[in-house]
């Protein structure tokens, strides 16, 4: 049951390498969005979960499923992620430069820090139990850095790639490619330094790291995936 996060800044190739370890070992890949859209699935309400459909299809559905048992049992506990926010899909839907934009122009979030990170572990950590799969940044390393098992992957890139890489994905020019990835970049280590305490790409939070501009995706996906298989055979 393979659990493995992979996390880098835009134009890296963590999205890509997180897809390509996904198909080599069949396993669930979550990035933002999925989670986005499995929150907009469950509804987000915890007064509204005991009427949904408890049936599980795709992995929206059961991904949902996973949100919606995460939801319950926090209700019962008596620490309901959702108080005083607008759900789920609020922590999901952020994205790094819309947190910087938010925080440098002195804007309070919709949900405060400790909620956030809590949130965030916690749907984490259920992935982790669940198994089987690879999730995208968010700091997934951090949560789950003592979750036994779990390999974290950082990939990094110079920075005149990944604008390259970016202006190519999104049909961007040159200039407005490195606009956004700078935003994008800034937002990224202040949603790691604020949130988690850490910064982004600290070495000794990553069992591997890999530099995508000497290395092929296709050869990375294949040392991941080694090394993933080899950590779950590493005594407890």
């Amino acid at each position: 049951m393979p659990v493995i996060t992979i996390s880098g800044a835009v134009g890296s190739g963590a999205r890509e390498l997180g897809l390509l370890v996904a198909q080599r070992l069949g396993l669930d890949l979550i990035d933002q969005q999925i989670l986005v859209d499995a929150a907009r699935r469950l509804g987000v309400r915890v007064e509204q979960v005991a009427e949904r459909d408890e049936r599980c299809l795709g992995l929206r559905e059961r991904l949902a499923g996973l949100l919606r048992s995460f939801l319950e049992r926090s209700a019962l506990l008596g620490t309901d992620p959702l108080a005083g926010g607008t759900g789920l899909e609020v922590i999901f839907s952020r994205t790094y430069t819309e947190m910087a934009s938010q925080l440098e122009e002195g804007q309070a979030l919709e949900i405060d820090d400790a909620l956030y990170v809590k949130v965030l572990t916690g749907v984490f950590q259920e992935l982790a139990y669940r198994g089987d799969v690879v999730v995208m940044g968010r700091g997934s390393h951090v949560a789950l850095r003592d979750f036994p098992g779990a390999l974290h992957v950082l990939t990094l890139a110079p920075r005149e790639m990944r604008v390259q890489r970016f202006a190519e994905r999104e049909g961007l020019s040159p200039e407005e490619a490195a606009r956004q990835v700078a935003q994008a970049d800034r937002g990224r280590t202040l949603f790691y330094r604020r949130l988690w305490k850490v910064e982004a790409d600290d070495p000794q939070h990553y069992h591997l790291t890999v530099v995508t501009a000497r290395l092929p995706l296709a050869v990375a996906a294949e040392a991941v995936a080694v090394a993933a298989q080899g950590l779950e055979e590493v005594p407890r």
